[in-house]
């Protein structure tokens, strides 16, 4: 199938080709599992610096704290008033209360058991993680839990500058492991297949060969369903900057330069010993459209919209995501 051309003109939506789902062009021979485990290999061997992103900037506020478990570390977050996030163990140094359940008063967390006030200075036996705020998500350094060398800062994608963009995060989790959420982003092959409700026509135009490809990409040309037949065609550019993100980036089309980033953070296990991961995306889309102000200016109303389509495809794709983890869990993954 082709799909129309992507070059912008004034107004975006195209009709997009009439198919049945049946009808489409297979896309299991190219989209072979070796080329897809070993994109996922060179993105697990990429340093991370010990930096997890732990939440949505927006979920870290001045007057009540967030909690977390990340890798089985209990985490409570908050911010001073002058906006700075801090983020330091989630259990009480006194008797082990949750401080997810506390308060904030004056920037400080306030441990609802008996009153313990604990700041940014820390206290014995308690004492705040390194944290980077990129005003779209914040990130944690946990060096324990990493065991590398630390980096000082987290390696945060390239996005659209903030003053012409809209951001917005959703956040699920799935019974699996970090890796099994990246093989998922760097199978764009099962687009149309799995999620013929948002993806038409997806074909895959560049896989990285060699075993240190440069660029190390996977492009794609998809159109993105509006209603109906009506659609954004675009092309896009998958990569990984670091082990537990993938990055979509529109390359050619409507919205250059705007981003999906798929962030997995391991949380821990469950009762029954299976891990769990919380897929946090975060879309930060840009456009120089005149009409992408006005939309801007009504950013509270188009985010739900927004993190709804990321929401809806991250139902199917955790499925996918958790049948991958329960096949190498048992030793019955192909290949």
């Amino acid at each position: 199938m082709t799909l129309p051309d992507p070059t912008p003109r004034l107004i975006p939506l195209r009709r997009m080709p009439a198919t049945a789902w049946t009808a489409q062009d297979p896309t299991w021979r190219d989209g072979s599992p070796g080329i897809i485990a070993a994109a996922l290999k060179r993105a697990l061997a990429r340093p991370s610096g010990n930096w997890y992103v732990l939440a949505a900037s927006c979920e870290v506020r001045t007057d009540r704290p967030f909690g977390r478990l990340v890798a089985g570390v209990e985490l409570v977050a908050w911010r001073t008033p002058d906006g700075t996030a801090h983020v330091a163990p989630g259990a009480c140094p006194h008797l082990g209360a949750p401080l997810c359940r506390g308060a904030v008063a004056d920037g400080r967390l306030v441990c609802r058991w008996h009153g313990l006030s604990l700041g940014a200075e820390g206290f014995p036996g308690w004492s705040p993680y390194p944290v980077h705020d990129d005003g779209v998500l914040v990130w944690v350094r946990l060096d324990r839990v990493g065991g590398e060398e630390p980096l000082d800062a987290p390696v945060v994608p390239e996005r659209p500058a903030p003053e012409r963009a809209i951001s917005a995060v959703e956040s699920m989790a799935g019974r699996c492991e970090p890796e099994d959420v990246v093989a998922n982003r760097l199978d764009p092959w099962h687009g149309s297949w799995f999620h013929p409700y948002s993806f038409v026509g997806l074909r895959v135009t560049e896989v990285p060969e060699g075993p240190d490809p440069d660029p190390d990409r996977m492009v794609v040309e998809v159109g993105f369903k509006v209603a109906g037949r009506w659609g954004v065609p675009v092309r896009a550019e998958f990569h990984c900057p670091e082990p537990r993100t993938v990055v979509m980036r529109i390359i050619e089309g409507e919205g250059l330069g705007s981003v999906v980033e798929t962030h997995a953070t391991p949380l821990g296990t469950d009762a029954r010993g299976v891990p769990r991961t919380a897929v946090i995306e975060a879309t930060v889309a840009a456009s120089d459209r005149p009409g992408f102000s006005v939309a801007r200016r009504l950013s509270a109303a188009v985010r739900p919209a927004v993190r709804a389509v990321a929401r809806r495809l991250w139902r199917d794709d955790l499925a996918y995501a958790e049948r991958r983890y329960l096949l190498r869990s048992t030793g019955r993954f192909p290949g």
